[in-house]
């Protein structure tokens, strides 16, 4: 194992996120800033920019707004600015993170239609089109691009090309996908793309941003349900602020997020990111098939984030020994989350390698006590 990984950690993190970072992201946030100084919202500025870029060729049309908190705060700040009183949010759903959107519309007092097909089977585009036919009041899609539920990841080009078929304004949680999946914003349409610091760019927890097209934040004026939470708010003090934040920002997260970005662009951008992703997945998936474990989705539907695995078939299965037993080794694994199915899951992102997941699936093998 590499020395930086040893530094400090007690464990490897296999999971969506929080996961393991570089030293380099640690040592960023080691110096202080004040939300006020032209440097630090320097960094800011940079870091949306950088965002952009990494979204779309087309950066002119596009800008990226910072939010303080977790991923769902950035999730509830596009569903709270960004569809109006007389709007209504039809929400695409195949897992936990889809039904949170809803849950998010439902507390605010969204008109909201929901489609769910489950937690094992991509979204049925024919239902979608339908819905999209019968309810011409429906303004707002949303749907997440890999639903860590099971790790998924869904047809977001598919989805977007009905959803701008009835002209609605698309809204795509890709919290657990951007920065380590390619696509591009403009190309596919989206209004608002919802990420976190903590993912695939490997910052910290923190903050989350909104990466979105600038003629749908500008309609967000007035639109806003929250406070602390009004994205055009947001935009505006730092478009006009020059990346100054309308309350205190978390400035060592920011710092390590700025790090993160260079490392990215160091690695050779989300392609060669991607890459590294996808060989982690396939190394994790063939090791565990060796050993017995099945996976909970066929290739075709599933993600390089995160990898579904069913508990083996004995009684003497205990996944909290299980988990611990990993975690005294040095890993840190996912539990489970799907509603029915009893499953856990392993993380291929963050700062691991091919080989950190063989070390891994070695000591799962040296650890199977239920046989």
């Amino acid at each position: 194992m590499r020395l930086d990984k040893l530094q400090g950690n007690p464990y490897l993190l296999f999971t969506p996120g929080p996961l393991s970072t570089t030293a380099g992201v640690k040592a960023a946030m080691l110096k202080d800033q004040c939300t006020w100084d032209e440097d630090y919202n320097g960094f800011v500025q940079e870091i949306r920019e950088r965002l952009v870029g990494l979204a779309t060729k087309e950066i002119r049309d596009y800008t990226a707004i910072l939010m303080q908190g977790s991923g769902t705060f950035c999730v509830e700040s596009v569903i709270g600015s960004a569809i109006p009183r007389h709007g209504k949010l039809l929400v695409v759903i195949n897992g936990v993170y889809g039904r949170r959107i809803a849950q998010i519309a439902e507390i605010l007092n969204i008109d909201t239609v929901i489609l769910d097909d489950g937690e094992l089977m991509p979204p049925d585009l024919g239902k979608l089109e339908n819905v999209l036919k019968k309810e011409p009041g429906i303004t707002h899609v949303a749907a997440v691009h890999c639903e860590t539920t099971t790790g998924m990841l869904n047809p977001i080009d598919k989805i977007s090309e009905i959803v701008k078929k009835y002209d609605k304004v698309f809204i795509v949680d890709a919290m657990s996908s951007f920065g380590g999946i390619e696509f591009d914003v403009a190309k596919l349409k989206i209004d608002f793309l919802i990420s976190s610091a903590n993912k695939c760019i490997q910052g910290v927890p923190g903050f989350g941003f909104i990466i979105a097209e600038k003629d749908a934040v500008t309609g967000c004026k007035g639109r806003a349900r929250s406070l602390a939470l009004d994205l055009y708010d947001q935009w505006r003090t730092m478009e006009e602020h020059h990346g100054k934040w309308r309350f205190t920002s978390p400035t060592h997260a920011v710092l390590a997020f700025h790090q993160a970005l260079l490392e990215l662009e160091e690695e050779g951008g989300i392609k060669k990111r991607y890459e590294r992703y996808r060989e982690n997945q396939q190394t994790l998936l063939k090791g565990m098939q060796d050993i017995g474990f099945k996976s909970l989705l066929p290739l075709e539907y599933q993600s390089p984030i995160v990898t579904s695995f069913f508990y083996p078939e004995s009684a003497m299965f205990d996944f909290k020994e299980f988990y611990n037993r990993l975690k005294a080794c040095g890993f840190i694994i996912y539990p489970g989350k799907l509603t029915q199915l009893p499953t856990f899951r392993i993380g291929s992102i963050g700062d691991i390698s091919a080989e950190d997941v063989k070390r891994l699936v070695e000591t799962i093998k040296q650890n199977i006590f239920w046989k």
